[in-house]
């Protein structure tokens, strides 16, 4: 049986060292961390099964910690406990993917029962991360990803490519949706045909119709000459129809015609012409909604989505993101003549805890900019910008407009003062020595600032 690997992560050495004897007399193999950011280090290094951390941490607290653990190596069991909880705390810990809260102090024993059974479960996530997709044509994905949603992702990918029905992708702006049209084009057996995107959403509705179907010379002014359209440039190959949901009703009823018959009519046209082109639509928006509020054909919904393809946004598979940014780097140092390393641990770390609303898009735009502007060398925690920099950002102290009629100094610096401990507290996660060394205050005078002003720090931890 493989040996079962265990981190310790608490700053304070006597509870660490207690707990690790503990551990090691049951047979474990311990590791020890004096803090977050050394703990995910090991993590990747020693290839850890299961975490016990305490919650009261300086820098990063538990509550985050777990969430950096989880984005790296999901499958990882994680135990916490504190002396500080509540129920909002022990709430937060476990939707964030702790397995088990203590309170502290707690017995022993009852922790090893509660390692026991975090094992079990550790077992059963790893079997179903190691039920890995069988992909056979993997070059031909133009995509990057190793998490289980990517996988599965690509599965279904090499799965619909060689069949003729029309496909529709659906997922955030900027997870991609292209590159998944792309990569079944390549995979299928049109692959030698041309592969025409259509940006619905771009085109002006009165330049759609034409720019899809073609025009006759004459047909309206300006045609000086027959075009054809984007369907028959296609023809035996992919068309590509991105932002589907843009597309007004008129055209809807055409663009059915087309999947209907196979067949089109190009504007002044007298007859209709066959064609043999694929469709692959694409859309941000919830057409299902769009159908109920009348803006979609509900039959053109349908005839759309015989394949369902759903991308991940990428807050949902960030174990992908350190992946994401060497291939990110490695070609914007070619592009632009650069010699950028990477990010040192704790601007991977920020990056991966984001939660990316732009997606790949905006992960790859962050990159450009910072191989651009650090041009060799790695890039820190303090040369990304403050929105990615998240609980390591430096607090911007706010500018009070002073109204014309003038303020109550007195009580603008109390809401001020006030400000400050509560953000000290929430970066401590409640531990009010670490709050009163973050304000450069002595204990007693920072707990009594509590009493007079009634904070009472346990109940404000990691408040919602």
């Amino acid at each position: 049986m493989a040996e079962k690997r265990i981190l310790i992560t608490d700053d304070d050495k006597q509870t660490r060292d207690l707990v690790a004897t503990f551990l090691g007399y049951k047979g474990y193999r311990v590791f020890q961390a004096c803090d977050a950011m050394e703990a995910l280090e090991m993590i990747e290094a020693e290839d850890i099964d299961l975490v016990v951390t305490d919650v009261m941490m300086p820098k990063v607290n538990g509550l985050e910690f777990i969430k950096r653990v989880k984005a790296v190596r999901p499958e990882i069991v994680a135990i916490v406990y504190s002396a500080y909880g509540n129920s909002v705390m022990t709430a937060n810990l476990l939707k964030a993917g702790a397995f088990f809260y203590l309170e502290k102090p707690f017995d022993l024993e009852e922790l090893d029962s509660i390692i026991q059974r975090g094992f079990e479960h550790f077992d059963m996530q790893s079997r179903n991360y190691r039920s890995v997709p069988s992909i056979k044509n993997r070059s031909r994905i133009k995509m990057i990803g190793e998490s289980p949603k990517m996988l599965a992702l690509f599965e279904l990918i090499e799965k619909v490519a060689d069949s003729d029905s029309t496909v529709l992708i659906q997922g955030e702006s900027g997870t991609g949706k292209e590159l998944v049209a792309q990569s079944i084009h390549e995979l299928s057996t049109r692959r030698n045909k041309n592969f025409i995107p259509v940006n619905c959403g771009a085109i002006p509705d009165e330049l759609l119709e034409s720019e899809l179907f073609g025009h006759m010379k004459g047909s309206f002014t300006g045609a000086v000459a027959n075009r054809i359209g984007r369907f028959e440039m296609a023809d035996r190959g992919t068309l590509f129809l991105d932002e589907i949901g843009d597309m007004k009703t008129s055209l809807q009823v055409k663009l059915l015609r087309v999947l209907q018959n196979r067949e089109l009519e190009p504007v002044g046209a007298s007859r209709s012409k066959k064609i043999d082109t694929r469709i692959i639509a694409a859309t941000n928006q919830n057409l299902e909604k769009l159908v109920e509020e009348k803006l979609f054909r509900e039959d053109l919904y349908y005839r759309l989505s015989v394949i369902p393809v759903i991308i991940p946004p990428l807050r949902e598979r960030k174990e992908d993101i350190p992946l994401l940014i060497e291939n990110f780097i490695e070609k914007f140092n070619r592009d632009n003549r650069r010699s950028v390393q990477g990010f040192d641990q704790e601007a991977m770390a920020a990056l991966v805890a984001f939660e990316w609303p732009g997606n790949i898009r905006e992960l790859e735009n962050l990159v450009e900019r910072m191989v651009i502007l650090k041009g060799t060398g790695t890039v820190t925690l303090q040369e990304l910008p403050d929105k990615y920099r998240g609980n390591a950002a430096k607090p911007r102290l706010e500018t009070v407009p002073l109204p014309h009629g003038g303020i109550c100094l007195s009580s603008a610096v109390e809401e001020f003062e006030n400000k400050l401990i509560l953000q000290a507290l929430e970066k401590t996660g409640g531990n009010k020595k670490e709050a009163a060394t973050l304000l450069n205050l002595k204990r007693t005078t920072f707990i009594e600032k509590l009493k007079k002003k009634k904070m009472f720090a346990p109940e404000l931890a990691f408040a919602s």
